[in-house]
């Protein structure tokens, strides 16, 4: 990804009779880079200036049939229900203790957008990571931050609670 003007998204090919491209979006090129790797078509910055445009180009002017929002911040949520299509879902993931505002009126109402929660909290969810990974149809290597022996388990409470570091995602090892 380019630096200064030139702010194109990165493009994988969508597989043929694929009636929709996965798009990630993230502020971070290193993000946008491991989300090509996993497999997304579009990797774009959410502070271009035209991102809006370059959603309705990846989606051939139909806007998101979801929208995942890992962060729990209310702007990403805000920007991710704007370029939501017909019949669109803004799922949240990332939680935060921030009420949920939706801006959008009208067009929100008109296009029958929708929101809904998810806690991937569950015995079941961890099962569905686990069963992939071990089978080596995913691998969550590049998603690890560090392993942290467990002797050492307060560094990494510290870590994560003053979020030093880039998108902490710790294993604690016995």
């Amino acid at each position: 990804m380019g630096r200064g003007r030139s702010r194109r998204a990165q493009r994988a090919p969508c597989p043929p009779g694929r009636r929709r491209a996965i798009i990630a979006v993230d502020p971070l090129p290193s993000a946008r880079g491991r989300a090509l790797a996993f497999g997304a078509h579009y990797a774009l910055d959410p502070a271009a200036p035209d991102f809006a445009d370059q959603v309705r180009a990846a989606t051939t002017g139909k806007g998101l049939d979801f929208a995942f929002d890992c962060a729990g911040v209310p702007a990403v949520r805000e920007q991710a229900a704007s370029v939501l299509g017909l019949g669109g879902s803004l799922i949240l993931v990332g939680i935060s203790p921030r009420p949920l505002t939706i801006t959008e009126g009208l067009t929100f109402n008109y296009l029958q957008k929708q929101v809904r929660g998810h806690y991937g909290g569950f015995p079941d969810s961890v099962t569905e990571l686990v069963q992939p990974a071990a089978a080596g149809r995913l691998d969550l290597a590049p998603s690890i931050t560090d392993h942290i022996p467990l002797a050492d388990a307060a560094d990494a409470v510290n870590r994560l609670e003053n979020k030093i570091g880039y998108r902490l995602r710790l294993i604690l090892v016995p």
